[in-house]
């Protein structure tokens, strides 16, 4: 499990980088629905906001329906394509450097609301929903591509079913009549982990929704700088490493100038 520093994280250091992740985007899902009245995460009511309005032919609502999906997914691809180039690089900030771009982003969400709740002007309304979704798949993407699928920041739609099934098999089992399957356990550290990731995206989301409530758009500056750091060790172990890299190659060339020079200096 490579994390954002140089070293490897831990089992519950990862399941904590969940749990925060998770908040993060309880916070910006909910904080977002009161800055723009849409939950910017939730993808499968947009599709089905979609397949209604085109029935019944209201195509604007349509059209922004559609935009926030493609929008969703643009910012997956970014949010992937970077990790991918920075492994490329053989850089070890790759997600760091994901969540670098996300709270640039953010605080580009909070300038444009900022614009729009002074003004008042609905020329950045849509602009301001299509970066949010944007941002939403940059942030789902970086905990899907570090946990390999298994923790997502944003949907807990599947969380939700998993401990579903876990729970049956904690009933069943509890009668004693009931014969014990040998491909199928309990698996108590999911439920613990979906638990934990479910329940911090509901603090968040509480978070969020006060915070916009509070401090209106400027929100977005906390939530960033939690996106900062949590990206500060890995890249500033790129800058380091690649210092020394560059500090080593300029002494090699100096030498090797010096040593043409003495060689040309040399009497014949």
């Amino acid at each position: 499990m490579p994390y954002l520093h140089e070293t490897n994280i831990t089992f519950a250091g990862f399941r904590w980088l969940g749990y925060l992740m998770a908040f993060l985007g309880g916070a910006i899902n909910a904080g977002g629905f009161f800055a723009v009245l849409r939950y910017t995460s939730h993808m499968s009511g947009e599709l089905a906001r979609l397949a209604d309005t085109l029935y019944v032919g209201d195509w604007e609502i349509a059209i922004t329906a559609c935009l926030m999906v493609v929008s969703f997914i643009l910012g997956a691809t970014h949010s992937s394509w970077t990790i991918l180039w920075a492994k490329r690089q053989r850089f070890r900030s790759s997600y760091g450097i994901s969540m670098w771009l996300e709270a640039i982003y953010m605080l580009i969400f909070g300038l444009m609301g900022a614009w729009l709740g002074k003004w008042g002007s609905t020329f950045f309304l849509s602009p301001t929903i299509m970066l949010m979704c944007f941002i939403m798949g940059m942030h789902n993407t970086v905990m899907t591509v570090l946990s390999s699928g298994v923790i997502r920041s944003t949907h807990m739609t599947g969380f939700v079913t998993d401990i579903g099934i876990e729970l049956s098999k904690v009933l069943y089992y509890r009668r004693d009549t009931n014969p014990r399957l040998p491909d199928v356990q309990v698996n108590i550290p999911k439920i613990k982990l979906f638990s934990g990731v479910i329940t911090s995206f509901v603090v968040g989301g509480i978070v969020g929704a006060w915070g916009f409530h509070v401090l209106g758009y400027h929100f977005v500056m906390p939530v960033a700088a939690i996106l900062f750091v949590l990206g500060f060790g890995s890249i500033g172990y790129d800058v380091r490493l690649r210092f020394r890299i560059w500090l080593y190659r300029r002494h090699r060339r100096q030498r090797a100038a010096r040593r043409e020079k003495e060689k040309t200096d040399e009497p014949r």
